[in-house]
């Protein structure tokens, strides 16, 4: 185990410097034991089979604050791919107790702000928190094209799209606009989702998913509560990134912050046909789905089966993470 303190009675007071000191080739687990502290650092991880182990998730806290609307030393704006406080662009990677944050601000003011840039197979997230506003959270890969010229800018412009299954446990994941977003295939149990009051009409849509047509799961929300401090109707469970996007709830509380028909399609009605869209035993003042639109799915108890941890993450290989 490699310990990291920001005091020096670690083997590394910087998280970077830590993993730059493994093998590239690496394939042995490896634990980094981050101890409290503020972590001011911008993070990438290419080494795979790392596990980062905080001392607690409140007081362990990785942050940096770039933003979309930054503007380069070339003139150009720095854009939302290269605004990552924490980057993964490897496969087996596993965090517990920590805090992953883009400190930047509000993201009517700055802009896409990643808190977490995470491409790549079998990542577990357990007992974390997300902090950031717009796009806090991105669930690579990237979409095949982009809409913008240029807007795929960053590290992973010119990569092949490989699909990653990420699990996400007991978590907090905070922001505003599309602040869960991408084109993973992820699993979230028991966490909270919290949408940030901005003052405006609509401040938050949670899950903005880029699913790829032919992909059979996208985000998948089990026993999730969808939290805030915004007013009643101000905000959106999500909307579609691109046109196959699929968000399936299943036994979630839903608070009053949720407009009734719960969905928007981005103003993309031809996205009622490709997109999947669906609940099972939503809860809560949000949650009435005699209000939700009817290109929303009812799922029923035949269904569930379709949607365990298990069907969604296992695989090829069997992955099966928290055991």
């Amino acid at each position: 185990m490699i310990h990291i303190s920001l005091d020096g009675t670690g083997d590394f007071t910087s998280i970077q410097a830590a993993l730059d000191s493994l093998p590239a080739d690496n394939t042995e687990p490896q634990t980094l034991y981050i101890h409290n502290g503020v972590y001011k650092e911008r993070i990438t991880l290419k080494v795979p089979y790392v596990t980062f182990l905080g001392e607690d998730p409140e007081k362990t806290i990785l942050t940096y604050d770039l933003y979309a609307k930054m503007i380069m030393e070339d003139g150009s704006k720095r854009g939302t791919f290269r605004s990552y406080s924490f980057l993964i662009d490897t496969h087996d990677f596993t965090a517990r107790n920590i805090t992953f944050e883009n400190s930047s601000g509000e993201g009517s003011a700055v802009g896409q702000a990643l808190a977490m840039y995470a491409d790549g197979d079998r990542l577990f997230f357990d007992s974390c928190r997300f902090l950031g506003g717009q796009d806090t959270l991105f669930t690579g890969p990237l979409p095949p094209k982009e809409i913008e010229v240029n807007g795929f800018i960053g590290p992973k412009q010119h990569d092949p799209r490989i699909n990653g299954r990420h699990y996400y446990k007991n978590c907090y994941i905070e922001g505003d606009i599309d602040f869960i977003f991408g084109s993973a295939t992820a699993y979230f149990e028991n966490c909270t989702l919290f949408s940030k009051y901005t003052g405006k009409e609509i401040s938050s849509y949670v899950t903005a998913a880029s699913t790829p047509e032919g992909q059979e799961y996208g985000y998948v929300m089990n026993q999730c509560q969808f939290l805030s401090n915004c007013p009643k109707g101000n905000a959106y469970l999500g909307r579609p990134w691109r046109e196959f996007a699929k968000t399936v709830l299943i036994n979630c509380y839903i608070d009053e912050h949720i407009r009734p028909e719960g969905w928007h399609d981005w103003n993309k009605p031809g996205a009622h046909d490709t997109t999947f869209y669906g609940e099972y035993g939503s809860y809560g003042p949000g949650a009435d789905m005699e209000q939700r639109p009817e290109w929303i799915h009812r799922l029923t108890e035949t269904d569930l089966p379709h949607y365990t941890k298990e069907a969604v993450l296992s695989g090829e290989d069997g992955w099966n993470p928290g055991q």
